[in-house]
């Protein structure tokens, strides 16, 4: 009798573990990481892996599990990989890294894709855009526009392939602009278009005018007057009081080097660029200074950046912050909803705080409440 007993009570044990595994198994979310593991872009991927991998120690809990596929940056090998992930029972994708990787992503049902784009035009209805996009950098513009009065705006923006985005931002974020102007990148066009833009010609002509008329009078001081214009390479106001310019990297430089150029000086008028992730090189162009950006929290960044490096010895790219706060807002509505609806839990509105600064979720959608930064005299300064 005490040998069925024990034979049932081992029976029931095991049952009672087997249940208990499943349940737990189940209660489990699994996060699919899309990235590129091989090929030109196998770093940007890699050091994103290394990014969750570290989250997931930070949040030290047995609830996460990861499952990184690679993309090789092309889409059918994309959608081969999320399929597979699909067949895991994944919850969740981070992932893929860029754009071109989404567009055969609405072939996958059930499942949310959490891509690193900060495109929001033409995505798949399952793809949820977590880059720093248009819309949030504007909203935060406008704060600075509104906090210092700034009456009359002027939108830079390249004929590239982000127009329509600027022109979306623009849009939702309700910033108020005098006009939009849409330049070529190509240096001698760029220059002309900017002329056109600051009436430079007028303006130019007004001050031989002024000099011409001078010699010809009889004013008193009229030599020194002279003198004073001929320092100057034009005469006359541009009608606006701050520029944006949403560009980057050496065609940010260009597009600050035609505005002086044309006698249009950020010491007289407020030059506002898009998030330039802190280039340095930026510190070195004292005459495009002040200059103005939204970015990430800078802070942040820098101890994320300590702690990647003294685990990895080496530096992370940008995507890996972003990655490593991904994981976390999982994590953290995964607290919050059901395994099955934390997919439906980015259409409810709702904010996490990560590293990167503040994620606002609302209908399908994510954007970031970011710091704001000038550079000045070599060095840079917080905002707000």
């Amino acid at each position: 009798m005490n040998k069925i007993f024990t034979i049932l009570y081992i029976s029931f044990c095991s049952l009672f573990l087997i249940i208990s595994s499943a349940t737990s198994e189940d209660n489990k979310v699994k996060i699919g990481l899309l990235v590129p593991l091989t090929g030109d872009n196998a770093k940007i991927g890699k050091q994103i892996v290394k990014a969750t991998r570290l989250a997931l120690k930070d949040i030290s809990s047995e609830k996460l599990q990861l499952f990184p596929k690679d993309t090789q940056s092309d889409p059918n090998k994309t959608l081969k990989s999320a399929n597979e992930l699909k067949q895991l029972g994944v919850n969740l994708v981070i992932g893929p890294v860029f754009y071109k990787n989404l567009i055969y992503l609405d072939e996958v049902k059930d499942l949310t894709f959490l891509s690193f784009t900060n495109k929001t035009l033409n995505l798949p209805k399952n793809v949820i855009s977590t880059g720093v996009n248009s819309t949030s950098q504007l909203n935060t513009i406008k704060e600075f526009i509104h906090q210092n009065e700034i009456k009359k705006t002027i939108f830079l923006t390249p004929n590239l392939n982000y127009d329509l985005e600027i022109k979306k931002g623009i849009k939702e974020s309700k910033i108020k602009s005098f006009k939009q102007y849409f330049y070529d990148t190509e240096p001698t066009k760029l220059t002309k278009q900017i002329e056109e833009i600051t009436n430079y010609e007028i303006r130019k002509q007004n001050l031989i005018d002024e000099i011409t008329r001078l010699r010809n009078s009889d004013e008193p001081n009229k030599e020194k007057k002279i003198k004073i214009l001929e320092k100057k390479y034009t005469i006359g106001n541009v009608n606006f009081d701050s520029v944006i310019i949403a560009d980057f990297d050496e065609s940010l430089k260009s597009v600050i080097t035609s505005l002086l150029y044309t006698d249009v000086s950020p010491k007289d008028k407020y030059f506002i660029t898009f998030n330039q992730w802190f280039d340095e090189s930026l510190l070195v162009e004292s005459a495009s200074q002040p200059i103005y950006y939204p970015s990430v929290n800078k802070a942040n960044l820098e101890k994320f950046e300590k702690k990647f490096f003294e685990q990895f010895n080496e530096k992370p790219n940008h995507l890996s912050l972003l990655s490593y706060d991904l994981v976390g807002l999982v994590y953290y509505l995964s607290f919050t909803n059901n395994i099955i609806e934390i997919n439906k839990a980015f259409k409810a509105k709702s904010s996490f705080k990560g590293k990167i600064g503040i994620f606002e979720i609302e209908n399908n959608k994510i954007n970031h409440k970011l710091n704001f930064y000038k550079i000045e005299n070599g060095s840079l300064k917080e905002i707000f």
